[in-house]
C-alpha cells in the first residue's frame, strides 16, 4: 500500500499541472479581463461582466504585444485613452510577458505555495482563502458527516425492511426533500424561521454573532452551530436522498448473494450476518461516493446557500473572482479544488483498504 500511496502521490503533479494549463488556455480565449474591467471603470460602463472584443480579451493576440495606437482596436471602450497608461495597465497585470512565459512563472510561484496578489481586492491571494476557508469547511465539513452518519443507517434500516410500510413511508420523505431545490427551501426557512414573517429563531447572516468573542467556550459552539442549522438543513436534503438510497441498493444487492444465505445457514443472527459480512462490502461503494460529495459539499453546493444567508466562503470568493477576471484568485482556487480532490479520493482509496483488507492497490497497478 506505501508503494501505491507514493506512486498516486507523485501523479498528483502532471495532474495538477494539467488542470493548471487547461485553465490558463481556456483564459486565454475568455473574453474580457482586468485590463478591460479597469478601462470600463474609468469610463464609467463598469456593468460587472466585462466581454472582450475579438477571442481573447486582454490576452488577444499576445499579451505583451504593442498597444500604441491600437489600443482602441484591442480593448473595448479604450478609444482615447493614452496608449502609454494601456501599457502600464498591461504591465500592471503582468500582459507585458508572452502567454508561455506566464504561465511557467505561475508554476514556478505554485510550487512555493505563492500565489500572488488580487487584482482588485489589493491583498494576498492567500490571505484572502484562508479568510475565507472556514466558512467552507464549516458547510462541507458538518454537511458531509451529517449526511453519512444519518443516511448510512437510514439506508440500512430501509434495505432490512425493505417492501415494508416504513421502506415506503421514508423513500416518499426522501423524494420530495431531494426534488425541493436546496436554494428555494433556504428561502422559505429564513421566511419561516429567521424573523422574515412568522418566527425568529434563528440568526440570518454570518457564521457566529458580533459578540462571538465575549462568549464562553460552550456558548461560542452553541452560537457557531446555531447560525449553521439553516444553511445545513437547506443543503442537506438532496444529500441524504443520495446517500440513503445508494446505501440501501448497495445491501440489498449484499443481502442477496449466497454468502449471506451460508452465513444464516450456519445459525449466526441477522445482526451477525449484516454486520459481520454484509457491511464491509456493502460500504465500499458508499465510501466511493465519498470524495465527490465532500467535494461537492465544500465548494460548488455553497455557493447559492452562501449568498442567501450571506456567508462569506470560497464558493462566493471564486464567483466574484470569475465575474471580475481576478485571474490570481481563479487559478488558486482551481489549484486548491484539484488538490484537495486527489487528496480526498487518495484518502478514500486508503479507507477501502481498512475496512476490507482483501483490495490491493498495489497488484492492481501491476
Amino acid at each position: 500500500m506505501q508503494a501505491y500511496v507514493i506512486r498516486r502521490l507523485l501523479l498528483m503533479i502532471p495532474t495538477i499541472v494539467g488542470v493548471l494549463f487547461v485553465t490558463f488556455l481556456v483564459v486565454q480565449f475568455a473574453p474580457g479581463g482586468p485590463v478591460e474591467k479597469v478601462i470600463a471603470q474609468l469610463t464609467g460602463t463598469d456593468t460587472g461582466l466585462q466581454v472582450g472584443v475579438g477571442g481573447g480579451g486582454d490576452f488577444g493576440g499576445g499579451a505583451g504585444g504593442e498597444a500604441g495606437g491600437e489600443a482602441g482596436s484591442k480593448y473595448r471602450g479604450a478609444q482615447g485613452l493614452d496608449p502609454e497608461f494601456i501599457k502600464q495597465l498591461e504591465k500592471q497585470f503582468g500582459f507585458d510577458k508572452p502567454a508561455y512565459q506566464r504561465f511557467f512563472i505561475m508554476l514556478w510561484d505554485y510550487i512555493r505555495f505563492d500565489f500572488g496578489q488580487s487584482y482588485f481586492q489589493h491583498r494576498k491571494v492567500i490571505d484572502l482563502i484562508v479568510e475565507k476557508m472556514p466558512v467552507s469547511i464549516s458547510l462541507g465539513l458538518w454537511l458531509t458527516l451529517i449526511s453519512y452518519l444519518i443516511s448510512v443507517p437510514l439506508g440500512i434500516s430501509k434495505a432490512v425492511r425493505d417492501g415494508t410500510r416504513f421502506d415506503v413511508w421514508t423513500s416518499a420523505v426522501i423524494v420530495v426533500g431531494y426534488a425541493i431545490p436546496g436554494f428555494l427551501l433556504a428561502i422559505f426557512l429564513i421566511v419561516l424561521f429567521a424573523g422574515g414573517s412568522f418566527f425568529d429563531w434563528f440568526p440570518l447572516r454570518g457564521l457566529t454573532s458580533d459578540n462571538w468573542s465575549e462568549l464562553g467556550i460552550w456558548a461560542k459552539i452553541g452560537d457557531y452551530f446555531w447560525h449553521l442549522a439553516l444553511p445545513l438543513f437547506a443543503m442537506s436534503l438532496a444529500q441524504f436522498a443520495q446517500i440513503t438510497l445508494l446505501t440501501k441498493n448497495s445491501f440489498l444487492d449484499e443481502i442477496r448473494k449466497q454468502y449471506v444465505t451460508t452465513a444464516r445457514a450456519k445459525g449466526l443472527t441477522e445482526r451477525q450476518v449484516l454486520y459481520r459480512h454484509v457491511f464491509r462490502n456493502a460500504m465500499l461503494i458508499v465510501i466511493a461516493g465519498f470524495p465527490g460529495a465532500f467535494i461537492m459539499a465544500f465548494f460548488t453546493g455553497s455557493l447559492l446557500i452562501e449568498n442567501i444567508f450571506s456567508l462569506d466562503g470560497l464558493g462566493l470568493l471564486g464567483f466574484k473572482a470569475i465575474v471580475d477576471r481576478d485571474y490570481p484568485v481563479v487559478f488558486a482556487l482551481t489549484f486548491i479544488y484539484a488538490l484537495l480532490g486527489m487528496v480526498v479520493t487518495l484518502i478514500s482509496d486508503v479507507t477501502y483498504t481498512i475496512i476490507d483488507p482483501r483490495i490491493d492497490f498495489e497488484s492492481r497497478d501491476t
